[in-house]
């Protein structure tokens, strides 16, 4: 790990010193490629140093402890300890900031809700959870823009599909992507019995231009009126898209707005963040295949949390993590929830490097 720090900070001050230089700006797209690069490394560079010279305060320390006698001694070995104590504490920030970090959760993401098993009791079921992370990124400010959304005549929802632009906001919904199961008594229930039902949910990251290119001779659009609850709510021109992408069989529609040109780029950029998926996938193989982590593998078929109404619980299956507070949960308060998630695959990374090791 140590050589590996060395390198790291090596770098960090090749880059410094150059950018510092007037022969940097001399090309503007390697400069700024160079600067990311090195704000990349600047953190771990800099825990690094404070590693180095807590260990240097640390030696002296203690090899003034003994030569000195009395007093002074006990004061120096105490200094000493309390030095081994904040490289103990340093050591395993480097190990955190050294694990490979997902390249897409500074990214926007694409938010996919499905209704599953169960009727139109499903249906309402994925209309909450909608709304409770339409209730998380109004919290975090992440903005939301609606792709596409089909509802019910009781106010559920079959599909949905949202844009989430804002940094970060991958990294926060990316453990969402699975099935969701509901335990209840729908309103209606007459005889009280407690119904099961599902909803799945997928969270893609954005896809950069750059990753994702689309032939246009590889893509169909379609026109088509929206659909809606009648009267002025019809669109009455033909604004809707429907685009279909033939090597892959991926079709996405959008109809939430009233304008072709908008309906047509919030299209696109669900259909890139779908390829980006499907290619990603493809590039990983098998290796993706037999990876699973202790927080899953985030395939859409597996059953990741329960929401059970009567007692007031929900529970992710992943790690075994109950909450209370139904009601507020579903408003969008989930952070405690996924911040768990996170330290779970944290952990587990930590303890497959340390196998490795």
């Amino acid at each position: 790990m140590l050589k590996r720090l060395q390198q790291i900070a090596a770098r960090y001050d090749a880059l410094s010193a150059f950018l510092s230089s007037p022969e940097a700006l001399a090309d503007m797209e390697q400069y700024t490629k160079l600067s990311k690069e090195r704000a990349d490394l600047e953190e771990i560079a800099g825990a690094y140093r404070e590693y180095e010279r807590t260990k240097e305060e640390m030696d002296a320390a203690l090899s003034e402890a003994e030569r000195e006698t009395g007093e002074m001694r006990e004061l120096f070995r105490e200094e000493g300890q309390a030095c081994k104590e904040r490289l103990a504490a340093l050591e395993e920030r480097l190990k955190l900031l050294l694990l490979p970090k997902d390249k897409n959760d500074e990214r926007g993401c694409t938010l996919e809700i499905r209704a599953g098993a169960g009727g139109e009791e499903a249906a309402l079921f994925a209309y909450e959870l909608y709304r409770m992370y339409m209730g998380c990124c109004e919290k975090h400010r992440l903005k939301w823009e609606v792709v596409d959304l089909n509802e019910t005549e009781l106010g559920g929802v079959k599909e949905a599909i949202v844009n989430i632009t804002g940094k970060g906001a991958y990294k926060r919904l990316k453990y969402e992507s699975g099935v969701h199961r509901v335990q209840r008594v729908p309103e209606t229930e007459s005889q009280g019995r407690i119904h099961t039902s599902t909803a799945t949910v997928a969270v893609l990251p954005e896809a950069e231009d750059v990753e994702v290119q689309i032939d246009e001779k590889d893509i169909r659009v379609d026109l088509f009126r929206s659909s809606g609850a009648g009267g002025q709510k019809v669109n009455k021109t033909e604004t809707a898209i429907r685009i279909t992408h033939f090597p892959t069989g991926i079709v996405v529609t959008c109809q939430d707005e009233r304008s072709q040109l908008q309906n047509r780029e919030k299209a696109y950029r669900v259909l890139k963040a779908r390829l980006y998926e499907y290619y990603s996938e493809q590039a990983q193989g098998a290796e993706a295949a037999n990876r699973k982590s202790l927080v899953g593998t985030g395939d859409r078929s597996e059953r990741i949390r329960t929401y059970n109404f009567p007692q007031n619980r929900i529970t992710d299956h992943r790690i075994g993590l109950s909450l209370h507070g139904m009601e507020a949960f579903l408003s969008g308060e989930i952070d405690e929830m996924t911040e768990a998630l996170a330290r779970a695959e944290t952990e587990a990374k930590l303890a497959a490097a340390s196998d490795e090791d």
